[in-house]
C-alpha cells in the first residue's frame, strides 16, 4: 500500500474493504433470506433450517465473506442453491419411497398467507424461473443483482423472468375460469 497520506487516503480507503460485522449482517439479512426460502419452499421448517444452514457457512467463512463487495448477494446465492439442492434430494427420496411402497408420501404444508395461491404457482415452475421470481419480486432486487446471485447472464434473468410472468399469467387466468 505504500505510505499513507492524507491526499491519498481515499484510494488507499477504497481499496482496503473493512468487514461487516458478522451479527449486523445477521441481523439485517435473515429475515428476508428465510422469505425468499419460504417463497421457494412453501414450507417454514425448510426456509429457517436452510437459512440457518447457509448463514452458518457465512460465518464459518467470514473473514473472506464479510470483505466481498456484496455479502448480501452471497447469502442469498447460498440460500437459493440450498433450495435447488433440497428439491433434487426432495425428489429423488419422494421416488424412492413411491417405488418402495407403491405411492406417493402426503404433500408438503401449503404457505398460508393471502398469497398462497401465487406462490403455490411460483413453486411449480421451472426453478430458475421460481428463484427469479422470488428475487424480483419478493426481495426486490435488480436484474442485474439477481443474475450476480444466480450467476447467470442478465439476459438469462429477464428471459426467465419473461417466461415466468407468461406462464403465471396462463395458470392464473386458468384458476380464474375454473372458479
Amino acid at each position: 500500500m505504500g505510505n499513507v497520506t492524507p491526499q491519498n487516503w481515499g484510494a488507499v480507503a477504497e481499496s482496503v474493504r473493512v468487514p461487516l460485522h458478522f451479527n449486523t449482517f445477521y441481523a439485517e439479512h435473515y429475515r428476508p433470506v428465510v422469505a425468499l426460502v419460504y417463497t421457494l419452499t412453501g414450507s417454514r421448517w425448510a426456509a429457517e433450517d436452510l437459512a440457518q444452514e447457509a448463514f452458518l457457512t457465512a460465518h464459518r467463512m467470514w473473514d473472506e465473506v464479510g470483505r466481498y463487495e456484496s455479502p448480501g448477494g452471497w447469502i442469498r446465492t447460498v440460500a437459493v442453491n440450498l433450495a435447488r439442492s433440497r428439491f433434487r434430494r426432495l425428489g429423488a427420496e419422494t421416488r424412492a419411497l413411491g417405488r418402495w411402497f407403491g405411492q406417493q408420501p402426503t404433500a408438503f404444508p401449503e404457505m398460508e398467507d393471502r398469497h398462497e395461491l401465487f406462490w403455490r404457482h411460483v413453486r411449480r415452475l421451472p426453478r430458475r424461473q421460481a428463484a427469479v421470481v422470488a428475487l424480483h419480486y419478493l426481495e426486490d432486487i435488480s436484474v442485474a443483482d439477481i443474475a450476480a446471485v444466480l450467476g447467470v447472464a442478465e439476459s438469462s434473468v429477464k428471459n426467465s423472468l419473461a417466461k415466468a410472468r407468461a406462464n403465471l399469467a396462463e395458470r392464473l387466468s386458468e384458476v380464474e375460469v375454473s372458479s
